[in-house]
C-alpha cells in the first residue's frame, strides 16, 4: 500500500466518523423540542393558576 493509499483510507476514516457524529446531532435536536414545551411560560403558569383560583372560589 503506498502512501497515497493510506492518505485516502484515513481520509475515509475521518469522513465516516464525521458522518456519525453528524447523525448523533440529528438524534439530539429532536429532543430538544420536547424538552422546550415541558418548560411553560411563567406567564401562562399565572394565567392558570389565576383560573384555578377562580374556579375553586366560584363554587
Amino acid at each position: 500500500m503506498g502512501i497515497a493509499d493510506q492518505f485516502k483510507d484515513k481520509a475515509q476514516r475521518i469522513a465516516d466518523q464525521a458522518k456519525e457524529k453528524a447523525g448523533d446531532k440529528d438524534d439530539t435536536s429532536g429532543r430538544a423540542p420536547d424538552a422546550k414545551d415541558r418548560v411553560s411560560d411563567p406567564k401562562d403558569k399565572a394565567q392558570s393558576a389565576r383560573d384555578e383560583m377562580d374556579d375553586h372560589f366560584d363554587s
